[in-house]
């Protein structure tokens, strides 16, 4: 048993079941146990490998898009441009080298910022672009940017922030709990906490008993906070994470340790826990802060950036395993086998600006 497994269920004992939302955060950002607060997640050693580690590309092509919303946007300066969840700073590192290129002057008066809770994290992203000559400014929270117009970008972001769970039970809805069965071990079960009826998916009175739908207020307030940002003072966002377009039942609460899903009760704060984001209620917070939200697959969006001819110049004066290499990554970030249908895109502009690769507000 993790010593926060044995936390927990002594917690349990003494105040009673949790809902799933509070054992998630526990699991994730527990300051003493959590997973996010004391490993290393990310790449080959790690549980998991984020795009940008994938490849360079990845971080080219989303600094691109940045490039073209300050472009849509008139050139506004002073302007901030920051990544939210940054993982280790490599995309961030990719988005600043590729900045540098397309537009010196901006990346030298940019106010470039990282918003970041983990303290531990934090230090891992100083030493990625401690070599680099910008400077860079780090953030608890989205308030405490700037006022000035904001561009920024989220990946692998939303999916980590806790979500509750309800089951069909009867006639209604109940939150799922996490409790212990007989022999003391965590168990699911439904509670008597229910949802208001307007707040399920629209597939929801047809879900049969034991079904179950998510709910994420804590993602909806984020998105709104950055959504309040930059109707405020203008800008755009980009947010890339793996979920559906649509609103609809399912359990997709699932746990990633060492490359393999694994039971989300077995290991708290050992395994990942994650699920799927629901890009539509994001978008649906986007509008009603009076901006566009634009949805696509990151297939579409990262070949409509121009991935495939970003392969072809890394490649042409590259060896036979480089190329192999290059060609392995597209079809990873891009494929529809792969990360390309499973992750969405979410671009948040000002109303009636158009940015490639959206053609118009989804």
């Amino acid at each position: 048993m993790t010593r926060l497994k044995s936390r927990i269920v002594d917690l349990i004992e003494a105040v009673g079941p949790m809902p799933v939302n509070e054992y998630m955060a526990l699991c994730l950002f527990d300051p003493r146990d959590g997973y996010y607060t004391t490993r290393e997640p990310f790449g080959a050693a790690g549980d998991f490998i984020t795009a940008p580690e994938i490849s360079q590309m990845f971080g080219e092509l989303v600094a691109v898009w940045l490039y073209q919303a300050w472009a849509a946007a008139g050139r506004p300066m002073p302007v901030t441009i920051a990544e939210i969840g940054p993982g280790r700073g490599t995309l961030m590192k990719d988005m600043l080298r590729t900045l540098s290129r397309l537009d010196p002057a901006l990346a030298n008066g940019v106010a470039f910022a990282m918003v970041e809770t983990s303290r531990r994290l934090t230090e891992i992203q100083k030493q990625t672009l401690g070599a680099l000559p910008f400077a860079v400014s780090w953030h608890e929270t989205v308030d405490t940017l700037p006022r000035q117009p904001l561009l920024i970008v989220g990946n692998e972001l939303f999916d980590a922030v806790p979500i509750r769970q309800f089951v069909r039970a009867g006639a209604g809805w109940r939150e799922r709990m996490v409790g212990l069965d007989d022999a003391d071990n965590l168990c699911f079960f439904a509670g008597a906490g229910s949802i208001d009826s307007t707040l399920l998916p629209t597939d929801a009175p047809d879900a049969p008993q034991g079904a179950i739908v998510e709910i994420a207020p804590a993602r909806i307030a984020l998105m709104a906070a950055i959504a309040g940002r930059i109707a405020a003072d203008g800008g755009a966002g980009l947010f890339l994470d793996y979920g559906h377009l649509r609103s609809g039942v399912g359990d997709t609460l699932q746990a990633l340790r060492r490359h393999s899903h694994e039971d989300v009760l077995a290991n708290p704060g050992e395994a990942d826990l994650t699920s799927h984001v629901d890009f539509a209620a994001l978008a649906a917070i986007v509008r009603a802060h009076g901006l566009d939200a634009h949805l696509s697959t990151q297939g579409n969006f990262l070949l409509g950036m121009g991935i495939l001819e970003r392969a072809g110049q890394l490649g042409a004066d590259a060896g036979q395993a480089a190329r192999d290499k290059i060609s392995d990554a597209v079809e990873r970030l891009a494929g529809p086998q792969a990360m390309g249908e499973l992750f969405k895109v979410l671009a948040v502009v000002p109303r009636g600006v158009v940015i490639r690769p959206f053609a118009t507000a989804d």
